[in-house]
């Protein structure tokens, strides 16, 4: 929490302004991380229906919206606030600024998505942070692209992988949690120490690793990179050039990914009630959650939202994800992350 307290404070004062010129017409208001995005046509709709205006208050990446809430919790700065997900739920919970609401929306929702029993945060997506391979790359050396995390220190794969430090990245820490996942906690750090050793590099965030040192994004030269399962059908939803087939693929074998799950929730406090009720309702609607794919790359919740054919045809599901409870992240996060900088890149 000490790392965000020096930018909510600035964002706190910058937000008390914003808050002050929305009082003048009926809206409500959504606090989100910076990666959130979706049709201008989609909101129109809910605009519309309701008679209102939707505003987005972007705050920064998960960890940073999420403190800002709970610095304002006496005197919240939204209604709705949406970005929340498995690695920062228990810290959230624990905070209590989310009121209970049983959507009717949830019966859409597969259990297995659904982490707080009173439902005080909703499910609205979820993807899986995996390695991501470049095929050509494997395909002219000769070599065999990796199928699990263990490949990643056997000699052969010295010098091709990159990854995120999880102090600094979101897929970078869900990576380092499907490490503890599959490894356990008692053998992590050995993996990494082995990975170390096979001349991993890291990165500061995806941007640079992906964009940055990744063999199929990049002029660099790392052919495996920590990424998304979802990535393979952006790469081809981007391509300047129409594309059959995904240049990369992702490893989702059994306990090689983490799955992280998008939250929405209402927070304790907003004199509008009902509106953001019927906010959470649409989000959660086949609308709403129809758009998530091609925006932000990831997966609906809601399993009647039918999935563009770019995902259909290129886009992979982990079926055995890596498994770290929401409540043991919370009580273990910061130290694993010191012993992962310790171990890697000390």
């Amino acid at each position: 929490m000490n790392r965000f307290l020096q930018s909510a404070v600035i964002l706190l004062m910058a937000l008390s302004l914003f808050t002050a010129t929305v009082q003048a017409e009926e809206s409500i208001t959504v606090m989100t991380h910076d990666s959130f995005d979706v049709s201008k046509e989609v909101i129109a709709v809910f605009e519309k229906e309701n008679g209102v205006k939707v505003r987005f208050l972007k705050s920064g990446d998960a960890g940073a919206a999420l403190i800002q809430a709970i610095l304002s919790k006496n005197n919240p700065l939204a209604d709705v606030f949406f970005g929340v997900d498995n690695t920062f739920l228990s810290r959230a919970l624990t905070a209590g600024i989310f009121r209970p609401y049983n959507s009717p929306l949830l019966a859409a929702i597969p259990d297995h998505l659904k982490l707080d029993s009173k439902n005080r945060l909703l499910p609205v997506d979820y993807g899986d942070v995996c390695l991501n391979y470049d095929k050509a790359w494997f395909t002219q050396k000769g070599i065999a692209p990796p199928s699990s995390l263990s490949d990643l220190i056997k000699p052969e794969y010295k010098g091709l992988t990159v990854v995120e430090n999880p102090a600094t990245s979101s897929p970078g820490m869900a990576f380092l949690l499907a490490t503890i996942g599959k490894f356990g906690e008692d053998n992590y750090l050995q993996f990494w120490k082995d990975l170390r050793a096979n001349e991993v590099i890291v990165a500061g965030g995806w941007e640079d690793a992906y964009f940055g040192h990744f063999t199929a994004a990049s002029k660099g030269d790392r052919p495996i990179v920590v990424s998304y399962a979802s990535s393979p059908p952006a790469a081809v939803y981007y391509s300047e050039t129409p594309l059959k087939e995904a240049p990369t693929a992702a490893v989702v074998s059994d306990n090689d990914a983490f799955r992280q799950i998008e939250f929405i929730g209402i927070l304790e406090g907003t004199k509008k009630v009902a509106l953001a009720e019927k906010f959470i309702d649409f989000m959660l609607s086949k609308p709403f959650q129809q758009d998530i794919p091609l925006k932000m790359f990831v997966f609906p919740s809601n399993q009647e939202a039918t999935l563009p054919e770019v995902f259909i045809q290129h886009a992979q599901v982990a079926h055995n994800p890596a498994l770290v409870a929401p409540e043991r992240i919370e009580a273990m996060r910061d130290n694993w992350i010191d012993a992962w900088t310790t171990a890697v890149v000390r």
